[in-house]
């Protein structure tokens, strides 16, 4: 009986055995794709120290003598492009990509060391070889190697070698023209991050980026995208406000893990930690050699320093005349996307799309393809708010302290909130300063509540810095001053220069300054429009840093007139007739910054409770204590009949 039973399992087992179904997934799939237009392919390139980094090679099928244009990105190459939606290949990519593509570029996506498909070591914003890398490897040895894999393994190059990028991969391409391969015949960097410290990402004269906790993270708690930090209200105003210091915000969502954060809580001033990886004082100890276009945005809300600062820093010694410098009416990356407009302000047209086709194309053009004609660029081409046309420029800024045709010019603050090319207009019954009370308790939101993460969804975070300004004015923690109506254009081309003549009850202390274009109270050709307060050059500066520097802190004196000098960002704007220039000041813009105790700390990022107190500010204005703006003012020029971005005036 036992027998015949084990003799009737073996019989189904191997019935069941011989009846198993086949797999769907077969061995090798070979895709049907004879009719594409291009190849895809993933590499993995290898560096001189054996790491290997992943690269996707998206190429136009039939190219002979072709151009490659290589973006180092730390965001994932393999999200640059789509794997198999199209048959075409300008489909698999973003619209700027797909003009290269169209136009006979080889495109290169690579993953840098560390992130997504690549191997190696992780380090965010790797220092360049130096007092903080002693390894003899970085961004500009990966980018040199990778370089010169690629000239010797990609079929149908002609062995010349573009860079490009924005924000991040923007740095790469600034880092590649440190002892450059020479393969390396032309460099786009676009938004570049230049100096984190200096007005780019991380700290804004002095004052720390609260907002750059979620870029953080997202980068560098996994070798992918960690995603979203995790929140605990709708309103970051309410977030951050709950939290506290910056050190307690970070101690509530675990970041002390993470090596960068800890580093930017350690360096608080600008040290010898932040010298040695600033660009903008690396790039100029050599010769540039490497035909460069800087792209800068007006409005960029991360990176708005970068561009400009390095094309003037190596531009000081550049007899061969690589550089070039483009400023367009863009937010952060808006080069490559919609240039009509930005928020409620329109541009007459898609600037954006005016530069890729007629700037950034021709340009690359001359340095890459074989036989390439001249793009004709100026060194610096910027477009002028307001008038709404590009200008052709010889040099940037266009105004200067003295000696030259356009000297800058002072717009002084005045009683009863008056702003004056001519002087303080004090008469004896008039008040010498104006005083508002600064309360860290209730600092003043930087955009309209409810304030969204910065990459959340419904978040305005592209857009802000052209956000009408009229919800802050009226608060009596701002102080407000502005001319008459402009009888006739006031053109600046440059950074505007803060001068205040300020005191304050505290030790420390934050200044917000506010250039702003007011628009007529009634504007027939955007009724919506009327009064607008548009912020052309707008920043922030911590005064703890106003006597000896941004390397030496120390206390302010309190009740002491202490003078507060900075500069604003870059802009070419044309204020016209009818408009009204108006002028902001204020003691805090939360949660982008961290607020100010207004008692002197240490280290603000550690502020105690205890630390934040309430503090009176006045800012003077009488003739031996004058406070004024330095305007980088140009002549004007009539202001176009018709507002066009097809126009390029000298």
């Amino acid at each position: 009986m036992r027998a015949c039973f084990a003799s009737l399992l073996l019989l189904l087992s191997g019935t069941a055995s011989a009846q198993q179904l086949p797999p769907d997934i077969p061995a090798h799939f070979t895709p049907a794709n004879t009719g594409f237009d291009h190849s895809r392919t993933e590499v993995d390139i290898p560096m001189r120290d054996g790491v290997k980094l992943h690269a996707i090679i998206l190429s136009p099928r039939g190219l002979k003598d072709a151009p490659i244009l290589l973006d180092r990105t730390p965001y994932g190459a393999d999200d640059s492009s789509s794997k198999a939606s199209s048959a075409h290949g300008a489909m698999l990519v973003s619209p700027a990509n797909a003009m290269l593509l169209t136009a006979g570029y080889i495109l290169v996506f690579e993953d840098v060391r560390g992130k997504h498909g690549s191997e190696g070591a992780y380090v965010n914003e790797r220092p360049l070889a130096g007092p903080l890398n002693a390894s003899g490897i970085d961004h500009s040895t990966d980018a040199y190697d990778t370089i010169d894999w690629l000239v010797k393994h990609v079929a149908g190059t002609n062995g010349r070698v573009g860079i490009a990028g924005t924000s991040y991969d923007g740095m790469m391409a600034a880092m590649a023209l440190v002892h450059p391969h020479p393969a390396l015949k032309a460099a786009v960097p676009e938004n570049p991050v230049i100096n984190t410290w200096m007005n780019d990402d991380d700290f804004h004269g002095g004052a720390f980026r609260l907002i750059g906790y979620d870029y953080y993270y997202a980068q560098d708690a996994a070798k992918g995208d960690a995603g979203d930090l995790w929140r605990d209200a709708y309103d970051d105003y309410d977030t951050f406000l709950r939290a506290g210091s910056a050190s307690a915000f970070v101690k509530s969502r675990g970041l002390g893990q993470l090596p960068y954060v800890n580093r930017m809580h350690d360096h608080p001033a600008y040290d010898a930690f932040w010298h040695a990886q600033a660009l903008d004082e690396i790039l100029p100890k050599q010769k540039q050699t490497v035909p460069t276009l800087w792209v800068a945005g007006q409005w960029d809300q991360e990176d708005m320093y970068g561009a400009v600062a390095a094309y003037e820093a190596v531009s000081r010694n550049d007899r061969d005349h690589v550089n070039h410098l483009v400023i367009g009416p863009w937010k952060h990356g808006g080069w490559a996307g919609d240039g009509s407009s930005l928020g409620a302000v329109q541009f007459g047209s898609d600037t954006a799309l005016w530069f890729r086709r007629n700037v950034m194309l021709p340009f690359l053009d001359e340095h890459l393809k074989t036989g390439g004609s001249s793009a004709n660029l100026p060194p610096v081409l910027a477009f002028r708010t307001g008038a709404n046309d590009w200008q052709r420029l010889d040099h940037w800024p266009q105004a200067c302290s003295a000696g030259c045709a356009s000297p800058v010019q002072r717009l002084y603050l005045a009683p009863a909130g008056q702003l004056s090319f001519t002087g303080p207009l004090v008469r004896t019954a008039d008040a010498a300063s104006d005083s508002y009370v600064s309360d860290p308790a209730k600092p003043i939101p930087y955009r309209l509540r409810p304030i969204r993460p910065t990459y959340a969804k419904g978040s305005t975070w592209g857009r802000w810095l052209a956000d009408d300004q009229r919800a802050f004015a009226d608060r009596p923690d701002v102080l407000v001053y502005e001319t008459p109506a402009l009888t006739q254009a006031v053109a600046i081309g440059g950074a505007p220069v803060v001068n205040l003549i300020a005191a304050t009850t505290g030790t420390d202390g934050d200044f917000v300054v506010k250039l702003i274009d007011v628009y007529p109270d009634e504007y027939p050709e955007k009724p919506e429009m009327g009064g607008y307060q548009l912020g052309i050059a707008m920043d922030i500066f911590r005064g703890r840093y106003a006597a000896k520097g941004f390397g030496t802190p120390e206390p302010l004196v309190a009740n002491r007139p202490t003078t507060i000098r900075f500069a604003l960002p870059n802009a070419n704007h044309m204020f016209l007739p009818g408009h009204r220039i108006m002028v902001q000041i204020q003691s805090s813009w939360f949660p982008l910054y961290d607020r100010n105790p207004q008692t002197y700390v240490a280290n603000i990022l550690d502020a105690k409770p205890a630390d934040y107190r309430k503090a009176t500010v006045t800012i003077f204005h009488a003739p031996r204590e004058a406070s004024f703006i330095e305007l980088p003012v140009v002549p004007a020029g009539p202001a176009p009949v018709a507002t066009t971005t097809t126009s390029v005036s000298d």
